[in-house]
């Protein structure tokens, strides 16, 4: 039997068809609740416990921040975490860009193979591959032995325990998260407008900036902003390959906190690392958003 309400609607169960979307609101923010329960618990606890210690140990106050800010060798951590982290992420997307191209051109057989191979290298256990660049990278290692058989240098390079090592082993890591972005944006690039630059009398070159590269950039600063992001807490490959003289923050942390057990001094390190990375994390959703939106 039909039935009117009061707001004129018909139902035939007497149902208000107005509250239908308030009742789906409800019933979706019911399917969240577990979920939301899990982020609290896993996530807003530990990180509102972290900031608590990092003010109140070993006294109240914020003498933690001011010492971490303040003092030149957590100074030089810091400097050396951000030079990394963007050097890491230049040289993915100078070696990520050509590579994610090729992917995208090439016939799909070999598209595949490759792609393979590149999926089977981030699959590959992280300690593994840093312990294979150790190997490769000190002073008796491949990449020495064959630059002197070259006759390219004298005596050996100093790759390893420096700066050197953590960027070329980082840069290793983190380059599949540079082609997989990269890679998805440019296949949805139709090969039409890079034909008709070139019947316009562009250059390959110009075609490149003008044209492939801006409609690639989405792709570019989500891959950029999630290797700099990962390189920031990186904590295998910059400890083995880069030593205690070449400390980068995950380190100076898990020093803190493991070997000194400072956990005022470690929590404010974190909490500061946790702040710079959300926040570069906000950033790319809004650019990316903003990206996604011009097309």
């Amino acid at each position: 039997m039909t039935q009117i309400t009061s707001s004129g609607k018909a139902n035939r169960n007497g149902l208000n068809l107005m509250a239908l979307p308030k009742m789906m609101q409800n019933n979706r923010f019911n399917f969240a609740t577990p979920a939301l329960i899990l982020l609290l618990i896993f996530f807003v606890v530990p990180v509102l416990s972290l900031l608590l210690r990092s003010i109140t140990e070993p006294e109240v106050g914020l003498q933690n921040y001011a010492e971490l800010f303040g003092t030149a060798t957590y100074a030089k951590v810091f400097f050396n975490t951000f030079m990394v982290s963007a050097l890491v992420t230049f040289l993915s997307l100078l070696i990520g860009f050509p590579i994610s191209w090729v992917l995208a051109i090439m016939p799909p057989r070999w598209s595949m193979i490759l792609f393979g191979i590149i999926l089977l290298s981030m699959w590959t256990n992280l300690l593994a591959r840093t312990y294979a660049w150790m190997v490769l990278l000190q002073r008796t290692g491949v990449i020495n032995k064959t630059l002197m058989d070259l006759g390219l240098i004298d005596s050996p390079l100093p790759l390893v325990n420096n700066l050197v090592g953590v960027t070329i082993g980082m840069t290793y890591i983190m380059l599949p998260f540079v082609i997989l972005p990269l890679y998805g944006v440019i296949k949805k690039i139709d090969p039409s407008i890079l034909q008709a630059a070139a019947l316009c009398g562009a250059t390959k070159w110009q075609a490149l900036v003008r044209i492939l590269i801006p409609l690639s950039l989405s792709g570019m600063v989500a891959g950029g902003l999630m290797v700099f992001v990962m390189s920031l807490g990186y904590f295998v490959t910059p400890a083995l390959l880069g030593g205690t003289s070449n400390m980068m923050l995950a380190e100076l942390i898990a020093q803190l906190v493991q070997s000194l057990v400072d956990w005022g001094m470690g929590g404010a390190a974190a909490f500061v690392l946790l702040v710079i990375t959300l926040a570069l994390y906000g950033l790319q959703l809004k650019f990316v958003g903003v990206q996604k939106g011009a097309h």
